[in-house]
């Protein structure tokens, strides 16, 4: 049966795309997106992890085709309820089977690392951590800046949860509560109080580097912050991915399928490594001049289709005391 979307029905090509990712970052390649394909794209943006209660809640009855999420945990949790088609061989294939659904259901178009951006002035390299969990010692004390309510700082215990399990995570959790970390809202206001030297150091992702940068006019080099990957598979090395999966009611739709298919093209990765300092995630795209590239990096040894249990995540985290 021919759909309303198809040309061969002579429709407007039209899709409605749930994005969890904010409008300044990606509407300038959705748009391009819709001038190069003649493809409209109705965009509904807000928080990712609501955006992914609105789908379960919506269920069948979703206007949405597909949904961009800002990370893998969101992902998996529409797809453990069935509601994303799988992506053929051909879209899927691009991507390394690390940074993607077991089954093909979603697809990462992005990869971020976490990492530790620390004032050279106040840490010395020599005094960086071996690990994330060493962040609960005395040292440490009123020195890092953390946001708890941020989804990547959840995603990361949940990665620690799924790593080293529950008691680990709580352990983590209440150390670091106890050690006086500065809680901010988000990793920007972290890293811009790192560069100024108020707070020492702090867990954020690695583009806000690149972010900062521009903003300022200057090249990531030139700014006093400095970013440390932690080594050898570290669970503070998560490395986690922003991606897309196509509703279960657009599996035919070629215009959805042709969405997904430009996210993972040369040129709309480009954009993310150029614009957004995101890593691209399919093979011939330079990452940012500043961060080495992904497949140097150590990461912990997470799958990313287990990081879909965020409700216990963020209760242990309250139960912590890091968020009043």
């Amino acid at each position: 049966a021919e759909t309303e979307t198809s040309p061969a029905a002579g429709g407007e090509k039209k899709i409605t795309v749930y994005s969890g990712r904010s409008e300044e970052l990606v509407k300038p390649l959705i748009d391009k997106f819709s001038q190069e394909s003649g493809i409209t794209v109705e965009t509904r943006y807000g928080n990712t992890a609501a955006m992914a209660s609105q789908l379960l809640e919506e269920g069948d009855r979703s206007p949405a085709d597909v949904f961009f999420a800002q990370d893998a945990g969101a992902l998996g949790a529409v797809a453990k309820k069935g509601m994303f088609a799988p992506l053929p061989d051909d879209v899927a294939g691009q991507v390394p089977q690390v940074y993607k659904a077991s089954g093909n259901e979603w697809v990462g178009v992005t990869a971020r690392s976490r990492v530790l951006v620390y004032n050279p002035d106040l840490v010395p390299a020599s005094d960086l951590p071996a690990s994330v969990f060493d962040l609960t010692r005395p040292e440490w004390k009123g020195k890092v800046g953390v946001a708890p309510t941020n989804a990547s700082f959840q995603a990361f215990v949940t990665a620690i949860r799924v790593q080293h399990g529950e008691e680990k995570a709580k352990e983590f959790l209440t150390g670091l509560a106890a050690n006086e970390p500065q809680i901010r809202e988000g990793n920007g206001p972290i890293l811009e109080e790192v560069d100024s030297g108020k707070i020492a150091a702090g867990l954020i992702n690695h583009y806000y580097l690149g972010e900062l940068a521009k903003e300022r006019g200057i090249s990531p080099d030139q700014l006093k912050a400095k970013l440390y990957f932690f080594p050898d598979g570290d669970t503070g090395a998560l490395v986690n991915v922003a991606g897309v999966g196509v509703l279960r009611k657009a599996a035919e739709n070629p215009d959805a399928r042709a969405f997904v298919t430009y996210l993972l093209s040369q040129d709309a990765q480009k954009y993310f490594a150029e614009q957004t300092y995101e890593y691209p995630v399919i093979a011939g795209v330079d990452p940012p001049s500043y961060v080495p590239p992904l497949a140097e990096l150590k990461v912990p040894d997470v799958d990313l289709n287990d990081l879909d249990e965020l409700e216990a995540t963020i209760a242990l985290i309250k139960e912590s005391g890091l968020v009043p």
